[in-house]
């Protein structure tokens, strides 16, 4: 395991070497930005810097970890502030291609090193470890590199932007001996102890039969430019698009709404999809099951003229040898003009364990457990506090990788439920509901006929063809190909096309 903080030498230095595998010298100069921004690095090689791994500053418990973070967006600034509730944490370099948003982190931390390209942050040798909170076409590549260069790594969910690029990150967290831990804070809530020991080892609603997962959240369309969107010249596109393939974008803006865009994100799926389904395999499945054996799904984006690519609207089922999962996602209101979601079983963004004996109803924070004639079991609370980030610092220190809540193995399999469910919405023709009808399950028998309910207010439905849908894909975790009907369209999805001078390595 890695040398803890506190260890005498670097986690790297008995290495003997440097760890570069790019001999052409990175370059760094400065850019001044209205006086406020120190040193901010240029373009550099994608590669490992030249030096050693940053030797870990903390020598006693009082000393802290030196963090960079790569973006200064919302979401950075959000655990930002996590992390300094969190305690034993000092952010030493930011890093964003957007100059507003590097000048507002350099203010938040003004003794923090400044860079523009993450390739040159994970080099620096006054950091310990990196929080990677970039849009998710970056995850994977910036933990890499950064673990890489001796860094040991947050990663906010989902990990991975395609199935390859996430078994690529694990396989550098083993092969670089890092600390991985990915973002989905639910899991260092007490409360998931309480409810396992509810469901499994007291039995509290009986045999478990079924879950329904939900994520009903109204979001507006993203507007439709005639024309592509002109890049603010404060933006280092390059740096910017990294892997993803630069493409002209016809959104109104540039930022957050790349989530529904697949060139740079992973639609709800992935944004939502993945805390909720992440809680499902925590709770129901003990992480015993990695990922489904068999998936059925669709999706369209419903309702909306603009430039979103990602569906508004996505129905899948998981086989997973043991008890079925269906996952059920909106973000359109209830019907044109209104506000709030359809109505739908069970919490908005959350799911409902079904046994023969009741149902559990789970979401962030809270749960509810009911017995068959509804009346309330017992209810759990949770801790929304900064305890995931702790958990992570804790990790890095004690050098125990095991300690973590959402080690990065365990974030690629929860990460693959979604990704296996944005390809069956992405595969195939149109949903076929005779299809959907072979399933014997009462709860996706449910969640298929809601859905289809909330697209005829649409004037639109599981039958049109603005709602695609596949078959029922055979997926072979072993080798991590689909196998059967469809093999080879789906398989084209679980790795993606990566623009010269920022491509994930091979490592597994």
């Amino acid at each position: 395991m890695p040398s803890p903080i506190g260890s005498t030498s670097s986690p790297l230095s008995s290495r003997g070497k440097s760890l570069r595998t790019d001999a052409t010298p990175t370059r760094r100069r400065f850019l001044g930005v209205g006086g406020s921004l120190g040193l901010i690095s240029a373009m550099g090689s994608v590669g490992v810097h030249s030096s050693l791994a940053a030797t870990p500053n903390v020598d006693t418990p009082n000393e802290k970890l030196r963090l960079g973070f790569i973006s200064c967006g919302g979401r950075a600034n959000e655990l930002m502030g996590r992390f300094e509730k969190a305690g034993g944490t000092t952010v030493t370099a930011v890093c964003d291609p957007d100059l507003g948003r590097l000048e507002r982190g350099k203010q938040r931390n003004p003794d923090a090193t400044t860079y523009r390209d993450a390739r040159e942050l994970v080099g620096d040798d006054n950091i310990d470890a990196i929080v990677v909170a970039t849009c998710n076409h970056w995850h994977c590549l910036g933990a890499i590199l950064a673990m890489q260069n001796g860094k040991h790594v947050y990663v906010e969910k989902p990990l991975s932007h395609s199935q390859w690029e996430g078994e690529q990150t694990v396989a550098a967290a083993r092969k670089y001996d890092r600390i991985c831990q990915m973002g989905t804070q639910q899991r260092s809530d007490p409360m998931q102890a309480e409810i396992k020991k509810f469901l499994h080892d007291d039995g509290g609603i009986g045999k478990l039969t079924g879950v329904r997962v939900n994520r009903f959240g109204v979001r507006k369309p993203i507007g439709r430019r005639d024309t592509p969107l002109e890049i603010d010249d404060a933006v280092a596109y390059d740096l910017w698009l990294g892997p993803a393939l630069d493409e002209p974008i016809y959104r109104e803006k540039l930022h957050y709404d790349w989530h529904w865009d697949w060139n740079t994100g992973s639609g709800e799926m992935g944004n939502w999809g993945v805390h909720v389904l992440d809680d499902v395999r925590n709770n129901v499945f003990r992480d015993q099951v990695k990922l489904p054996k068999r998936i059925m799904g669709g999706g369209g984006r419903i309702g909306y003229d603009d430039a979103g690519e990602t569906p508004n609207v996505h129905l899948v089922y998981f086989d997973t040898g043991d008890i079925p999962v269906t996952i059920a996602l909106s973000n359109l209101p209830a019907a044109p003009g209104e506000k709030k979601s359809p109505k739908h079983p069970g919490p908005g963004s959350g799911y409902i364990v079904y046994g023969d004996g009741g149902r559990l109803e789970g979401m962030r924070g809270r749960a509810v457990a009911y017995d068959t004639d509804g009346k309330k079991i017992v209810e759990f609370k949770g801790n929304g506090s900064v305890l995931h980030q702790r958990n992570f610092v804790d990790a890095v220190r004690a050098g125990d990788r095991s300690l973590l809540n959402t080690e990065v193995e365990v974030g690629h399999h929860s990460t693959g439920w979604c990704n296996l469910a944005n390809i069956a919405a992405r595969v195939g023709g149109t949903f076929d509901r005779k299809i959907a009808a072979q399933i014997d399950d009462p709860v996706w028998s449910e969640a298929v006929d809601e859905i289809d309910a909330h697209l005829q207010v649409y004037n639109s439905g599981l039958d049109r063809d603005e709602f695609a849908g596949s078959s029922l894909l055979q997926y072979d975790e072993k080798s991590g190909t689909f196998t059967g009907d469809s093999a080879n369209e789906a398989n084209g999805y679980l790795k993606r096309e990566y623009r010269s001078g920022f491509e994930v390595p091979e490592l597994s």
